[in-house]
């Protein structure tokens, strides 16, 4: 970390003092809408309802490079983004019943929960999903925190000089999501096969992201299902390694006082997750 922390802020960001009414959010919308088409060199009049601009303004921001940004456009972006937060339903960490000692298990939107931080499952780039709209947690993630996010991801990228390796770890602030910070770690990708050497990597990330974790002195850390998306690993053997690397931290540390959070999006996961559970008792 120390490679690009002189890089980054990393003290919590300061979240809108107030929420839009739906008035503020649709005028937020078209001018955030303005400002993006323009970016992009052209001049359109939209006629559209709000929710089928509020679509194109997360395409362009989807599309969009690691550029600077104006502060007042980023003023507009935060209190949309922020209000659409709080309106989604925040769910604290510690609400979260424990499975065992300091694990818990939930099943939701990772973007709703407000722990220290969130991991992202990232892309080698670093710099999130460029596809519109994509409902991959890198898209959902970096959409909903904001354009921030891109421009530090692309920040420790130019500090390193190189993509961001498998099975590491990145910190950034989460901006506008409820969470303080955004782990970011790239798992393996399976093409032909889960190998071994998937396996070291997968638990890898897992553990890159808890030292990372140590290191910024956090209490709560919310696991999104690494690899098992796009990357291809299979849902339960990711679970299998992703439970095992967690016990493993928590007997080497136990003086460590972390509460981490299992996150599933989809039923089958929670299922696989209960099930690793009731064998450990």
């Amino acid at each position: 970390m120390s490679d690009y922390r002189r890089e980054l802020d990393l003290t919590p960001y300061p979240r809108p003092q107030a929420l839009f009414t739906a008035e503020e959010k649709s005028d937020a919308c078209d001018r955030l809408l303005k400002y993006l088409v323009r970016e992009r060199g052209l001049i359109v009049a939209y006629s559209a309802d709000y929710a089928r601009k509020r679509q194109l303004v997360r395409r362009y921001m989807n599309e969009r490079g690691a550029y600077p940004v104006p502060g007042e456009i980023l003023s507009l972006q935060d209190g949309l983004l922020w209000t659409e937060s709080v309106e989604r339903g925040i769910v604290d960490a510690a609400d979260i019943p424990e499975q065992r000692k300091g694990i818990a298990l939930w099943e939701g939107d990772i973007i709703r929960l407000n722990a220290d931080a969130i991991v992202n499952a990232a892309n080698s780039s670093l710099l999130g999903c460029f596809s519109p709209g994509h409902n991959c947690i890198d898209n959902v993630i970096h959409s909903a925190a904001g354009m921030q996010l891109r421009a530090d991801c692309a920040r420790i990228i130019a500090c390193m000089g190189e993509e961001e390796r498998t099975g590491d770890a990145k910190i950034t602030r989460a901006y506008n999501l409820p969470s303080r910070y955004v782990l970011h770690t790239v798992g393996p990708m399976i093409a032909h096969g889960v190998k071994e050497s998937d396996r070291l990597q997968l638990r890898s990330s897992y553990m890159s992201c808890l030292e990372l974790a140590v290191e910024m002195g956090l209490k709560s850390v919310a696991f999104c299902c690494i690899s098992t998306g796009v990357f291809g690993f299979p849902h339960g053997e990711a679970a299998e390694i992703a439970v095992g690397a967690v016990l493993n931290w928590k007997m080497q540390n136990p003086e460590r006082e972390m509460k981490i959070i299992f996150n599933t999006f989809q039923k089958e996961d929670t299922a696989i997750y209960y099930d690793i559970f009731r064998h450990l008792d």
